[in-house]
């Protein structure tokens, strides 16, 4: 049956049962997370955040095997249970085994943060185009950062659906707000802006049983920005009000409060953390 408008006030979601605890609400224990591009960066910080918050963790790499031997040490630091799944996001059949197998290596989901990105590099489309860039360097940066999301969400939908709760957190970026500069980079702006829109439709479908998020990063260390030169981080430095690149353990919250209980009232929301640049 096809949903059309209606004037109807929507049914009620049930109000859930929540500890007047703060430390409660912010806590994972018993619930199981996946994290794509978990290797490094604001992915590894994400998911050692989530170990320390007590959460079982299914993470996810597309080819750096260090996370392997990483994710071994987190489990025996934090006592949690950890399992690394090889699932490059840009492989829908992959995508979709990986999330089977997660659910019944763990028996559900409960949180899926869809990390994993590139960045683009080569310049403005003119510049690209008659230095013989070709399509493929955009279809990677668009394939990986809106079609892997899609794909993340198309096969983990029918699993919170299935569960009657879940809670997806994606990586999004100032760049799907703003235009940034000196360097450009429109493919990588218009994939997360996709993404913005994207998660705001989503949560509004998903609203019986699931909840979808967005984090928005501004310039934060990473490998992700390991093109940029000294010059061109001096420039962001100067844009930025805070005057620094971020560092991923500043972006951890941001993702702990949309994937707990401390967030159950919100969906469909964006969290910009990008040391003031979107405000200016």
């Amino acid at each position: 049956m096809v949903n059309t408008y209606s004037t109807n006030l929507p049914i009620p979601q049930p109000v859930p049962k929540l500890s007047n605890n703060v430390f409660d609400l912010f806590s994972l224990k018993g619930k199981v997370a996946v994290v794509t591009g978990a290797s490094s960066g604001i992915g590894y910080a994400v998911s050692e955040a989530f170990a320390q918050a007590g959460a079982s963790l299914a993470l996810w790499y597309n080819s750096n095997t260090e996370l392997v031997e990483k994710a071994k040490i987190m489990a025996e630091k934090y006592n949690v249970k950890v399992i690394t799944y090889k699932c490059p996001v840009t492989e829908e059949p992959k995508v979709k085994e990986t999330v089977e197998q997660v659910v019944k290596d763990f028996g559900k989901i409960d949180i899926f943060i869809a990390n994993a990105g590139v960045a683009w590099t080569k310049g403005s489309l003119i510049n690209a185009t008659e230095q013989g860039v070709d399509e493929s360097e955009w279809k990677k940066v668009m394939h990986t950062d809106f079609d892997g999301v899609y794909y993340c969400a198309k096969h983990v939908g029918p699993q919170f659906k299935k569960q009657g709760n879940g809670s997806m957190v994606i990586t999004a970026s100032m760049s799907g707000h703003i235009v940034n500069v000196p360097q450009f980079q429109a493919c990588y702006n218009a994939a997360k802006a996709g993404v913005l829109h994207y998660a705001k439709s989503l949560a509004i479908e998903w609203t019986p049983f699931a909840r979808v998020n967005t984090v928005s990063p501004g310039y934060v260390e990473t490998p992700i920005t390991v093109f940029a030169n000294q010059e061109l981080k001096d420039h962001w430095r100067r844009l930025t009000p805070m005057g620094r690149e971020g560092v991923p353990q500043e972006l951890v919250g941001a993702y702990l409060y949309f994937a707990s209980d401390a967030s159950t009232f919100t969906t469909g929301s964006d969290l910009i953390v990008d040391g003031g640049y979107c405000a200016v």
